[in-house]
């Protein structure tokens, strides 16, 4: 068979309703193109390279597993790409959805790496680290809401589909896992700039324990901060909120 590498983060999915859940799960939205993340031993390329009438390609960063995957799948033969996802130049030129248990200790990453795609992914199934799952799902208000939530939620709408536990998988990490869909919205976000969005949103995190006025003070006018909003904390405001307020950024 083959080793697992606990330096790639590897835990490889072993529960077969879970691996159908998230197959059905990328099946409910049309697709041409599909890009796996970290096949690892085939639990969900099995059943994807069945899927019809598809384009199918996995990027994996372990040349064992590769070795392994094209041994035991021969379709597999031209549709590995020998990287790291996160080095990787976009794999088909048209639209292409993205599915993968991701490597926990990239995923946050990961997921950046798909909004500099965003134009080109309209859909991701994901298995994430619990905690980032609901991160990415989370709304205002929410302790966990925060960077990942508020850039991922401009460009896309994030549903938390489900649990994971730890003993599906072999070998059981420390922590539980969950599945989220990310579906991109069809109107973008009206903002100054990406840029400013950005710089706001990760500056206004920064401190979030802070007011606003006092945590990114330095992107606004005295007489702009004098706004009452500026008196609420970073996890208080909506996404529509942050990009409303990088039109009156200095």
């Amino acid at each position: 068979m083959f080793r697992i590498k606990k330096s790639l983060g590897q835990h490889f999915l072993k529960d077969e309703t879970i691996i159908q859940k998230i197959v059905d799960a990328v099946n409910e939205d049309p697709f041409i193109n599909l890009l796996e993340v970290g096949p690892g031993g085939g639990a969900l390329t099995k059943h994807l390279i069945k899927i019809p009438g598809i384009n199918f390609k996995a990027v994996e960063l372990d040349d064992e597993k590769t070795a392994y995957l094209i041994k035991t799948y021969p379709v597999l033969q031209d549709k590995l790409i020998m990287q790291s996802f996160l080095d990787m130049d976009a794999p088909f030129d048209e639209p292409f959805t993205v599915i993968g248990n991701f490597p926990y200790n990239i995923s946050t990453q990961i997921l950046f790496k798909v909004l500099d795609w965003k134009d080109k992914v309209p859909v991701v199934i994901g298995m994430f680290q619990k905690e980032v799952a609901q991160r990415a799902a989370s709304g205002e208000g929410n302790k966990v809401y925060g960077v990942l939530s508020v850039l991922i939620q401009a460009f896309y709408e994030v549903e938390y589909l489900f649990d994971v536990s730890n003993q599906s998988f072999n070998p059981p990490p420390k922590v539980q896992s969950g599945v989220i869909k990310l579906k991109r919205k069809t109107t973008d976000l009206t903002v100054k700039s990406e840029r400013a969005f950005k710089v706001l949103v990760k500056t206004a995190f920064n401190q979030r324990r802070k007011t606003l006025r006092n945590a990114v003070k330095s992107l606004f006018t005295a007489e702009v901060l004098q706004n009452e909003l500026f008196n609420k904390r970073a996890e208080a405001l909506s996404v529509e909120d942050f990009a409303a307020l990088t039109f009156k950024m200095s």
